[in-house]
């Protein structure tokens, strides 16, 4: 091999070192911008990720918020209205009504509903709730008005009057059952809402046979 030649391998071997030596960033120097950023670490500047999630903006008690609690007194106070109302219906119609069904049923909200109202006073007495012991104004030009009808115009309204009120009276005993505060007033009105549900199934039944008739 002659000397130049080997003098040459030498010095290409010598550049390549130092080349070698000097891609290499020093301990505490500045990272080479060659790296495009994926060898630098983490710094402490940047944030830290999900530090406030998207229910920090929402406020205490946002998320799943509890059932509302029904007004017991205000329960009580409607059910002794709506109970006496419907003793004073059912007395009216079974002298009014034409269709033996209507006075059957008729018969059966006097019994039951005076039973339920002698019921729901003892849950008042328990708990120191006052209730009336009359009809309001209201509950007086219901029953005014269901004097003036006969006959089958009086099967008529009668049906559709009890069909409405089971169907809010149910809704209602069931709210104060699952949701009431006082526990006299929410025994009293579990213990009672069967009775209601079953009255519901008795006026829909007559409300269907009703229906039928008017269509021969």
């Amino acid at each position: 091999m002659k000397p130049t030649m080997f003098l040459n391998i030498v010095f290409v071997g010598a550049v390549l070192a130092v080349t070698g030596a000097l891609g290499q960033s020093p301990t505490g120097g500045t990272p080479q911008s060659t790296g495009g950023g994926m060898s630098q670490p983490q710094s402490s500047s940047q944030p830290m990720p999900q530090a406030q999630g998207p229910d920090s903006t929402m406020g205490p008690g946002t998320a799943g918020a509890a059932p509302s609690k029904v007004d017991d007194k205000k329960f009580l106070t409607d059910a002794a209205l709506g109970g006496m109302t419907e003793v004073e219906l059912g007395k009216l119609a079974a002298q009014k009504a034409s269709d033996a069904k209507v006075k059957e049923f008729a018969q059966k909200m006097v019994d039951d509903h005076t039973k339920a109202n002698e019921d729901l006073k003892q849950a008042a007495s328990r708990s120191n709730i006052q209730i009336p012991d009359s009809l309001d104004s209201k509950h007086k030009s219901r029953i005014d008005k269901m004097s003036k009808l006969s006959g089958e115009d009086f099967d008529k309204a009668y049906i559709k009057d009890q069909l409405k009120d089971h169907q809010a009276d149910v809704r209602e005993f069931s709210d104060e059952a699952q949701n009431g505060s006082d526990a006299n007033v929410k025994t009293f009105a579990s213990s009672t809402l069967p009775t209601l549900q079953h009255h519901l199934e008795m006026i829909k039944n007559l409300n269907k046979s009703e229906k039928q008739m008017s269509k021969r």
